[in-house]
Protein backbone atom coordinates (compact mmCIF):
# COMPACT_ATOMS: atom_id res chain seq x y z
CA UNK A 1 0.00 0.00 0.00
CA UNK A 2 1.51 3.33 -0.59
CA UNK A 3 0.19 6.72 0.83
CA UNK A 4 0.22 10.59 -0.29
CA UNK A 5 3.35 12.13 1.56
CA UNK A 6 3.36 15.63 1.70
CA UNK A 7 3.17 16.71 5.31
CA UNK A 8 1.58 14.00 6.72
CA UNK A 9 3.43 11.35 8.55
CA UNK A 10 5.49 9.04 5.41
CA UNK A 11 3.25 5.91 4.31
CA UNK A 12 4.23 2.75 4.59
CA UNK A 13 4.37 -0.05 1.57
CA UNK A 14 3.89 -3.14 2.31
CA UNK A 15 4.47 -5.60 -0.38
CA UNK A 16 3.91 -9.77 -0.54
CA UNK A 17 5.74 -12.08 -2.99
CA UNK A 18 9.07 -11.99 -4.41
CA UNK A 19 9.99 -9.58 -7.14
CA UNK A 20 9.44 -11.04 -10.64
CA UNK A 21 12.20 -8.88 -12.63
CA UNK A 22 16.09 -8.10 -12.78
CA UNK A 23 15.44 -4.85 -13.16
CA UNK A 24 19.46 -3.31 -13.29
CA UNK A 25 18.87 -5.51 -16.95
CA UNK A 26 17.47 -3.97 -20.36
CA UNK A 27 15.56 -6.94 -20.88
CA UNK A 28 13.88 -6.67 -17.52
CA UNK A 29 13.62 -2.76 -17.39
CA UNK A 30 12.03 -3.29 -20.85
CA UNK A 31 9.81 -6.63 -19.61
CA UNK A 32 8.17 -4.40 -17.05
CA UNK A 33 7.46 -1.26 -18.55
CA UNK A 34 5.58 -3.13 -21.31
CA UNK A 35 3.57 -4.89 -18.67
CA UNK A 36 2.26 -1.67 -17.39
CA UNK A 37 2.19 0.29 -21.03
CA UNK A 38 4.76 2.77 -19.01
CA UNK A 39 5.53 6.07 -21.46
CA UNK A 40 8.33 8.47 -19.93
CA UNK A 41 7.77 11.81 -19.05
CA UNK A 42 10.50 13.82 -20.25
CA UNK A 43 9.78 16.40 -18.27
CA UNK A 44 10.14 14.35 -15.37
CA UNK A 45 13.95 13.50 -16.34
CA UNK A 46 13.18 9.81 -16.27
CA UNK A 47 16.21 7.86 -17.10
CA UNK A 48 16.15 4.44 -15.59
CA UNK A 49 19.30 2.79 -14.40
CA UNK A 50 19.66 -0.55 -16.60
CA UNK A 51 23.49 -1.78 -15.52
CA UNK A 52 24.17 -3.74 -12.64
CA UNK A 53 27.69 -3.02 -12.18
CA UNK A 54 27.07 0.75 -12.06
CA UNK A 55 23.96 -0.04 -9.39
CA UNK A 56 26.63 -2.36 -6.99
CA UNK A 57 29.03 0.96 -7.34
CA UNK A 58 26.66 3.26 -5.99
CA UNK A 59 25.28 0.83 -3.15
CA UNK A 60 29.36 -0.13 -1.89
CA UNK A 61 30.02 3.83 -1.89
CA UNK A 62 27.19 4.14 0.53
CA UNK A 63 28.43 1.83 2.77
CA UNK A 64 25.47 0.49 4.16
CA UNK A 65 24.73 -1.21 7.13
CA UNK A 66 21.07 -2.93 8.93
CA UNK A 67 21.15 -0.24 11.02
CA UNK A 68 20.81 2.44 8.45
CA UNK A 69 17.77 4.13 7.34
CA UNK A 70 18.04 5.52 3.48
CA UNK A 71 16.44 8.31 2.14
CA UNK A 72 15.99 7.99 -1.61
CA UNK A 73 14.91 10.75 -4.39
CA UNK A 74 12.79 9.72 -7.48
CA UNK A 75 12.84 5.62 -6.91
CA UNK A 76 11.63 5.28 -10.68
CA UNK A 77 10.53 1.54 -11.21
CA UNK A 78 13.26 0.42 -8.36
CA UNK A 79 16.28 -0.97 -9.71
CA UNK A 80 18.28 1.35 -7.47
CA UNK A 81 15.44 0.51 -4.58
CA UNK A 82 15.61 -3.19 -4.52
CA UNK A 83 19.60 -2.93 -3.92
CA UNK A 84 18.96 -0.32 -0.99
CA UNK A 85 16.60 -2.34 0.65
CA UNK A 86 18.21 -5.74 0.75
CA UNK A 87 21.85 -3.69 2.05
CA UNK A 88 19.91 -0.92 4.65
CA UNK A 89 17.66 -1.11 7.68
CA UNK A 90 14.99 0.67 5.94
CA UNK A 91 14.48 2.70 2.50
CA UNK A 92 12.20 5.72 2.66
CA UNK A 93 11.67 6.21 -1.56
CA UNK A 94 10.05 9.48 -2.32
CA UNK A 95 8.85 9.08 -5.83
CA UNK A 96 6.57 11.89 -7.85
CA UNK A 97 5.01 10.06 -10.95
CA UNK A 98 1.81 8.44 -9.45
CA UNK A 99 1.95 6.12 -12.31
CA UNK A 100 4.83 4.21 -10.94
CA UNK A 101 3.59 3.65 -7.48
CA UNK A 102 1.92 0.28 -8.80
CA UNK A 103 5.16 -1.00 -10.50
CA UNK A 104 6.94 -0.56 -7.36
CA UNK A 105 4.49 -1.84 -5.57
CA UNK A 106 5.20 -5.81 -7.81
CA UNK A 107 9.41 -4.87 -8.05
CA UNK A 108 9.39 -4.09 -4.63
CA UNK A 109 7.25 -7.04 -3.01
CA UNK A 110 8.70 -8.72 -0.26
CA UNK A 111 11.02 -5.56 0.94
CA UNK A 112 8.51 -4.60 3.97
CA UNK A 113 11.56 -2.39 5.06
CA UNK A 114 10.90 -0.30 2.15
CA UNK A 115 8.67 2.93 2.64
CA UNK A 116 7.31 4.61 -0.45
CA UNK A 117 6.16 8.22 -0.30
CA UNK A 118 3.86 9.12 -2.85
CA UNK A 119 5.24 13.16 -3.26
CA UNK A 120 7.70 16.16 -4.43
CA UNK A 121 11.13 15.70 -2.69
CA UNK A 122 11.12 19.49 -2.73
CA UNK A 123 7.80 19.76 -0.68
CA UNK A 124 7.72 16.90 1.42
CA UNK A 125 7.65 17.62 5.76
CA UNK A 126 11.67 16.93 5.35
CA UNK A 127 11.06 17.33 9.36
CA UNK A 128 8.42 14.34 9.81
CA UNK A 129 10.46 12.14 7.42
CA UNK A 130 13.36 12.87 9.80
CA UNK A 131 11.48 12.21 12.36
CA UNK A 132 10.46 8.88 11.36
CA UNK A 133 13.86 7.70 9.93
CA UNK A 134 15.21 7.96 13.63
CA UNK A 135 12.20 5.77 14.84
CA UNK A 136 13.46 3.31 12.47
CA UNK A 137 17.33 4.26 12.86
CA UNK A 138 19.13 0.68 14.68
CA UNK A 139 21.97 1.68 17.41
CA UNK A 140 24.97 3.08 15.68
CA UNK A 141 22.78 3.50 12.41
CA UNK A 142 23.09 6.55 10.77
CA UNK A 143 21.28 8.56 7.99
CA UNK A 144 22.19 8.31 4.28
CA UNK A 145 21.08 9.74 0.86
CA UNK A 146 21.45 7.81 -2.34
CA UNK A 147 19.77 8.46 -5.60
CA UNK A 148 19.82 8.57 -8.81
CA UNK A 149 18.60 12.01 -9.28
CA UNK A 150 16.11 13.20 -12.03
CA UNK A 151 18.99 16.07 -13.92
CA UNK A 152 15.86 19.17 -13.99
CA UNK A 153 16.11 18.94 -9.89
CA UNK A 154 19.55 17.77 -8.96
CA UNK A 155 20.93 21.00 -7.58
CA UNK A 156 17.44 22.21 -5.51
CA UNK A 157 17.68 18.76 -4.15
CA UNK A 158 20.76 18.75 -3.24
CA UNK A 159 20.72 21.92 -1.89
CA UNK A 160 18.18 21.13 0.62
CA UNK A 161 19.57 18.49 1.71
CA UNK A 162 22.93 20.17 2.45
CA UNK A 163 21.09 23.49 3.96
CA UNK A 164 18.76 21.47 6.47
CA UNK A 165 20.15 20.44 9.91
CA UNK A 166 19.16 17.02 9.67
CA UNK A 167 22.45 14.66 10.99
CA UNK A 168 23.16 12.86 7.84
CA UNK A 169 26.23 10.98 7.40
CA UNK A 170 26.53 9.95 3.47
CA UNK A 171 24.67 10.99 0.25
CA UNK A 172 25.59 9.01 -2.77
CA UNK A 173 24.13 10.58 -5.88
CA UNK A 174 24.01 10.08 -9.50
CA UNK A 175 24.12 13.38 -11.46
CA UNK A 176 24.72 14.46 -14.61
CA UNK A 177 28.43 14.77 -16.01
CA UNK A 178 29.02 18.48 -15.93
CA UNK A 179 27.16 18.65 -12.35
CA UNK A 180 29.65 16.65 -10.69
CA UNK A 181 32.41 18.81 -12.55
CA UNK A 182 30.59 21.94 -10.68
CA UNK A 183 30.35 20.14 -7.25
CA UNK A 184 34.44 18.73 -7.22
CA UNK A 185 35.66 22.03 -8.54
CA UNK A 186 38.79 23.80 -7.38
CA UNK A 187 38.95 27.45 -7.14
CA UNK A 188 40.65 28.81 -10.45
CA UNK A 189 38.60 26.34 -12.96
CA UNK A 190 35.45 27.22 -15.10
CA UNK A 191 33.60 24.58 -13.16
CA UNK A 192 33.77 26.44 -10.01
CA UNK A 193 31.04 27.93 -8.90
CA UNK A 194 28.11 28.67 -6.31
CA UNK A 195 27.21 25.16 -5.86
CA UNK A 196 31.07 23.97 -5.57
CA UNK A 197 30.96 26.49 -2.65
CA UNK A 198 27.68 25.28 -1.39
CA UNK A 199 28.83 21.58 -1.77
CA UNK A 200 32.33 21.82 -0.11
CA UNK A 201 30.87 24.19 2.57
CA UNK A 202 28.91 21.39 4.54
CA UNK A 203 30.74 18.00 2.77
CA UNK A 204 33.79 16.13 1.94
CA UNK A 205 32.90 15.35 -1.68
CA UNK A 206 34.59 12.74 -3.81
CA UNK A 207 33.94 10.85 -7.43
CA UNK A 208 32.70 7.21 -7.21
CA UNK A 209 32.43 6.07 -10.70
CA UNK A 210 31.48 7.30 -15.30
CA UNK A 211 28.06 6.10 -15.96
CA UNK A 212 28.01 6.43 -20.26
CA UNK A 213 24.94 7.48 -21.51
CA UNK A 214 24.52 3.78 -22.43
CA UNK A 215 23.61 2.63 -18.54
CA UNK A 216 20.25 4.29 -18.89
CA UNK A 217 17.08 3.74 -20.80
CA UNK A 218 15.76 6.01 -22.54
CA UNK A 219 19.41 6.81 -23.11
CA UNK A 220 19.76 10.92 -22.05
CA UNK A 221 22.04 13.02 -24.43
CA UNK A 222 24.54 13.02 -21.68
CA UNK A 223 27.16 11.32 -19.52
CA UNK A 224 26.63 11.04 -15.48
CA UNK A 225 28.69 10.84 -12.58
CA UNK A 226 28.33 9.10 -9.24
CA UNK A 227 29.30 11.52 -6.62
CA UNK A 228 29.92 10.58 -2.56
CA UNK A 229 29.70 13.40 -0.33
CA UNK A 230 30.63 12.95 3.34
CA UNK A 231 28.69 15.40 5.77
CA UNK A 232 31.16 17.40 7.78
CA UNK A 233 30.73 17.55 11.69
CA UNK A 234 31.02 21.20 10.97
CA UNK A 235 31.35 23.66 7.92
CA UNK A 236 34.60 24.01 6.54
CA UNK A 237 34.30 27.57 7.28
CA UNK A 238 32.79 29.36 10.27
CA UNK A 239 31.73 32.75 8.57
CA UNK A 240 30.02 35.53 11.01
CA UNK A 241 26.67 35.30 9.10
CA UNK A 242 26.64 32.72 6.97
CA UNK A 243 23.63 34.13 5.57
CA UNK A 244 25.51 37.32 3.70
CA UNK A 245 28.17 34.73 3.13
CA UNK A 246 26.27 32.96 0.58
CA UNK A 247 24.64 35.92 -0.40
CA UNK A 248 28.22 37.34 -1.62
CA UNK A 249 29.21 33.85 -3.11
CA UNK A 250 26.32 34.14 -5.18
CA UNK A 251 26.63 38.08 -5.82
CA UNK A 252 30.23 37.05 -7.01
CA UNK A 253 28.92 34.43 -9.61
CA UNK A 254 26.08 36.16 -11.07
CA UNK A 255 28.45 37.73 -13.83
CA UNK A 256 31.37 36.14 -14.05
CA UNK A 257 33.67 38.24 -16.11
CA UNK A 258 32.75 41.28 -13.56
CA UNK A 259 35.53 41.90 -11.11
CA UNK A 260 34.88 41.01 -7.64
CA UNK A 261 34.62 44.96 -6.82
CA UNK A 262 31.70 45.58 -9.27
CA UNK A 263 30.32 41.95 -8.76
CA UNK A 264 29.68 42.18 -5.15
CA UNK A 265 28.94 45.91 -4.26
CA UNK A 266 25.48 45.24 -4.59
CA UNK A 267 25.25 42.86 -1.50
CA UNK A 268 28.02 44.84 0.15
CA UNK A 269 25.87 48.35 0.62
CA UNK A 270 29.10 50.11 1.30
CA UNK A 271 30.50 52.88 -0.25
CA UNK A 272 33.46 52.80 -2.71
CA UNK A 273 35.96 53.60 -0.62
CA UNK A 274 34.64 51.22 2.71
CA UNK A 275 34.47 48.62 0.08
CA UNK A 276 37.80 49.14 -0.94
CA UNK A 277 38.71 49.19 2.55
CA UNK A 278 37.32 45.67 3.03
CA UNK A 279 39.09 44.48 0.17
CA UNK A 280 42.27 45.30 1.84
CA UNK A 281 41.18 44.17 5.55
CA UNK A 282 40.59 40.76 3.53
CA UNK A 283 43.50 41.02 1.58
CA UNK A 284 41.93 40.62 -1.78
CA UNK A 285 42.54 41.99 -4.45
CA UNK A 286 39.29 43.69 -5.87
CA UNK A 287 40.03 43.10 -8.98
CA UNK A 288 40.14 39.13 -8.96
CA UNK A 289 37.38 37.84 -10.16
CA UNK A 290 34.88 34.98 -7.90
CA UNK A 291 35.80 31.96 -9.47
CA UNK A 292 39.69 32.43 -7.83
CA UNK A 293 38.11 32.71 -4.39
CA UNK A 294 38.70 30.13 -1.94
CA UNK A 295 35.98 29.41 0.68
CA UNK A 296 38.11 30.68 3.43
CA UNK A 297 38.69 34.06 1.43
CA UNK A 298 34.73 34.36 0.97
CA UNK A 299 34.63 33.91 4.43
CA UNK A 300 37.19 36.83 5.19
CA UNK A 301 35.44 39.00 2.55
CA UNK A 302 32.19 38.59 4.06
CA UNK A 303 33.24 39.31 8.16
CA UNK A 304 35.70 42.52 6.81
CA UNK A 305 32.39 43.73 4.59
CA UNK A 306 29.95 43.50 7.99
CA UNK A 307 32.56 44.29 10.26
CA UNK A 308 32.40 47.88 8.07
CA UNK A 309 28.38 48.00 8.21
CA UNK A 310 28.62 49.03 11.67
CA UNK A 311 26.00 46.62 13.06
CA UNK A 312 23.81 47.26 9.93
CA UNK A 313 21.22 44.12 9.70
CA UNK A 314 22.75 42.26 6.56
CA UNK A 315 20.40 41.03 3.55
CA UNK A 316 18.77 37.38 4.19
Amino acid sequence: MVEQGGNDQPPVATHLGPPAYRLATPTGVGAILKKYGFRFKKSLGQNFLVDENIRRKIVAAAELSSRDVVWEVGPGIGTLTQALADAAGTVFAVELDERLLEILAETLAGRSNVRVIHGDFLKVDLGKLYENSLFEMGAGGGLKIVANLPYYVTTPVIARILEARWDWQLMVVMVQAEVADRMLALPGGKDYGTLSVLVQYYAEAGAVARAPRTVFMPQPEVDSRVVRLRRRAAPRVVPANPGFYFALVRAAFGQRRKTLRNAVKSVAVLDPQELEKAFLQASIDPMRRGETLSLEEFAALSDAILALRKGASPPP
